[in-house]
């Protein structure tokens, strides 16, 4: 498979780089390899709505969630513990120990393989039972076994690539996989429809290991001699991934709890619906979320012995994420009538009232997601766990409440209720511990780009269809005319 050419620029870094122009320079490039995904997301999903339709996509969405609820609860958090250990050993240089503890991840990653395919073909009778409401999918069920397994050791061997600041044959595989994954889902939906959704999600888990295997193993061959004895050596970094399984046990548990409520509730063709909304703004919109914790949770971790060096490096990177991310905001929430129809199909326009109001959230998120990683970086497990517990129960109540009294709307406004109680809880958590506080920069930056936010929300209310493009045009121009100033000013700062 040959090097992609627009990547090469990408360079691995030997020490931890905090200034405006390194924060900016790799969310760049990871949200340029998001972007791709979105556009080529947009090609697949597109297919895929018109083969499936709701209650086609909404199936999918419950075997994803059962996936993420299992791979969650099984794998020992070795996809963020991981990055943390190898990121501090890493900078001292020690190429050695670097190799010894890579084994260590990697032995682990088998043992979690291994416990997800038990656990899987174990609990299948009661997962389709509570998730689907009685047995028809327990054999579908068992069949993701596989699919869990290959996304632990895929886990695992990310943790390292983004450890090892292997930052450019990440992005690599990143781009491959979109292309894979597009070229497996058309032709199996397009041949078996709905039947085909187990079949795509295990094509696609083997294209994803194999590509990052390629590039894992070309720094960090496989040696399996004392691999077991490995295990060992990765103690303290299963207790802090104890602490990540269960907080992805109540983010992924709250969201098989938010289907399988809404399937109770209103049936497949709504939690199709609400997926497509939670794609188009959780997922989609959030792309620079992805982008920031592939570099960002390494350095983070770098420094997590100095407080003011976390403060600095979680300030910077609230900065860029909400520069980044503003203008394309306020241009989503004007563009999702147009956007739903032509993304999916006008069996899904329903949802574009929750998908507008859900965007705000992203603006909380941006600031939250920085802050919570602290956490994550300190190691401070119980901590994580309470914070993230709360998140789950406020998620799936909000949802509760909100659908019941005003529908998908009141879904939307849900997600962004939840997220900033999160907000509250987790900046009051890491002042008190951590002595962190926003920047002046950072609030002064959020007091900017949310209220025109705001604005742009709220012409997207108008009925007149002039006001509604005349005040979000001017929302989207100014949010992007102040993002650019300010990015171009920070570029050259340290």
């Amino acid at each position: 498979m040959r090097e992609l050419p627009l990547l090469i620029l990408v360079k691995n870094d030997n020490k931890a780089d905090n200034s405006y122009g390194h924060v900016l320079k790799y969310t760049g490039i990871f949200g340029g390899v998001q972007v791709l995904n979105i556009l080529v997301g947009l090609v697949r999903t597109k297919a895929v709505a018109l083969l499936l339709g709701p209650a086609g996509m909404g199936l999918a969405s419950l075997f994803n969630t059962i996936v993420s609820f299992v791979s969650q609860a099984t794998s020992f958090g070795i996809s963020f513990s991981a990055i943390r250990h190898i990121s501090e050993i890493f900078d001292s240089g020690n190429e050695r120990r670097i190799g010894e503890y890579v084994k260590t991840v990697r032995a682990w990653s088998l043992v979690a393989a291994l416990l997800g395919v038990a656990v899987c073909v174990a609990a299948a009778p009661a997962i389709s039972t509570y998730v689907f409401d009685g047995d028809a999918h327990t054999l579908e069920v068992m069949c993701l076994a596989p699919v869990v397994a290959l996304t632990a050791v895929t886990s695992g061997e990310t943790a390292i690539l983004k450890g090892g600041r292997r930052l450019r044959e990440l992005a690599q595989s990143q781009v491959w996989m979109v292309f894979a994954t597009l070229a497996i889902a058309v032709p199996v939906y397009w041949k078996f429809r709905a039947s085909g959704i187990i079949l795509v999600l295990l094509l696609a888990a083997v294209a994803n290991a194999a590509l990052t295997l390629r590039y894992s193993y070309r720094f960090y061959p496989l040696r399996l001699g004392g691999a077991w004895g490995a295990l060992g050596a990765g103690t303290s970094m299963v207790r802090l991934g104890v602490a990540f399984i269960l907080s992805g046990i109540f983010g992924s548990g709250a969201e098989m709890v938010v289907r399988s409520f809404l399937n109770a509730t209103a049936g497949l063709d709504t939690v199709g619906l609400y997926n497509a909304g939670y794609m188009l703004t959780v997922t989609y919109a959030g792309m620079v979320f992805t982008a920031m914790e592939t570099d960002y949770f390494p350095r983070l971790s770098a420094v997590n012995h100095d407080n003011a060096a976390v403060a600095l490096v979680a300030n910077r990177q609230i900065e860029v994420s909400l520069l980044i991310l503003s203008p394309m905001l306020t241009a989503m929430m004007l563009a999702l009538p147009l956007l739903v129809p032509l993304l999916y199909s006008g069996k899904f326009v329903p949802v574009v009232g929750m998908a507008q109001a859900a965007v705000m959230s992203m603006y909380v998120r941006a600031v939250m997601i920085p802050v919570t990683y602290i956490t994550l970086a300190k190691g401070h497990s119980r901590a994580y766990v309470v914070t993230e517990g709360a998140s789950a129960v406020g998620l799936v109540v909000a949802i509760m409440l909100c659908f019941s009294h005003w529908g998908l709307v009141g879904a939307g406004f849900a997600i962004v209720i939840s997220n900033v109680l999160d907000l509250a809880i987790i900046l009051v958590y890491a002042g008190i511990r951590y002595g962190y506080r926003p920047s002046r920069q950072v609030l002064a930056c959020a007091a900017v780009h949310v209220p025109i936010g705001i604005v742009a929300y709220l012409a997207t209310c108008a009925d007149s269809f002039m006001l509604r493009i005349g005040a979000g045009g001017v929302a989207v121009a100014a949010s992007l005319a102040l993002s650019l100033r300010t990015l171009y000013n920070k570029r050259a700062k340290k």
